[in-house]
């Protein structure tokens, strides 16, 4: 699958931005100017948000990532990723680690522990609302369960517009175009990595966390007493200077 939909911002060294599972590229919107700062920022819609639809067949989003770099033109990067952007990320960096500079992850997905009986059951709410055709109803729980407390309202209805075309972008492509990942081997991620996470996250998240933490070469974390799941929307200027020192 080819991305459709991408934005390149500023100039000097690249960093990429892969947003949440409950977003797209717009979640970067505000940070970007502080994120690019001196760099070049990347940011994309993965297939099955925004402005890329579902591909026919098979998909791999980290390989997505990849050919967009390479026709970009683009041969060492910072990687930035949110929740299942960061997830991406790790697949990226273990395939290529020979051109990832950094990574800053927020509240990332991975594949290192056991999800838990309150994450399982957001998951059986989410798929029954959508069986049922509930998109506005799965829209909502999506919204109420990733962001903490110190969203505004702006910010949750931009979340509600990214995850509701999400919804759509992939339940008009129904199981015909499954998604593949890429083995992730943090042995091979010997780039500095940032782990951020916050407090009010689900125990799965913050759990993630500390095992990223043990498991890296070269890793270190921060946690946010005030935040949920998605910082970048609940604080977003805070959350950018975070983002940026991190980046050096």
């Amino acid at each position: 699958m080819t991305i459709l939909h991408r934005l390149v911002e500023g100039s000097g060294p690249v960093v990429v931005l892969l947003h949440a599972g409950v977003a797209d590229l717009r979640m970067w919107d505000e940070q970007v100017d502080v994120l690019g700062a001196g760099r070049t920022a990347v940011r994309c819609d993965l297939p099955g948000f925004g402005g890329t639809p579902v591909g026919a067949g098979e998909g791999c989003d980290a390989e997505d990532v990849l050919a967009m770099l390479d026709e970009l033109g683009v041969e060492r990067f910072a990687l930035v990723g949110a929740s299942y952007g960061g997830y991406v990320a790790l697949q990226v960096a273990s395939a290529a680690a020979d051109r990832v500079e950094r990574i800053v992850l927020l509240d990332t997905a991975a594949d290192l522990v056991e999800p838990d009986e309150s994450l399982r059951e957001i998951w059986r709410q989410e798929e029954s609302l959508v069986e049922a055709g509930d998109l506005d109803g799965a829209t909502d729980l999506m919204a109420d369960t990733w962001l903490g407390p110190d969203a505004d309202e702006a910010h949750r209805a931009l979340l509600h517009d990214m995850q509701r075309r999400a919804y759509d972008l992939q339940v008009a492509a129904g199981d015909e175009a499954p998604n593949r990942d890429l083995p992730v081997d943090l042995g091979r991620i010997t780039a500095p990595v940032t782990v951020v996470f916050g407090s009010l996250d689900l125990s799965f998240f913050r759990a993630t966390a500390r095992a990223l933490v043990d498991g890296l070469p070269n890793a270190d974390s921060v946690e946010l007493p005030w935040a949920g799941h998605l910082p970048s929307l609940e604080r977003p200027a805070e959350t950018a200077a975070l983002v940026a020192t991190a980046l050096g």
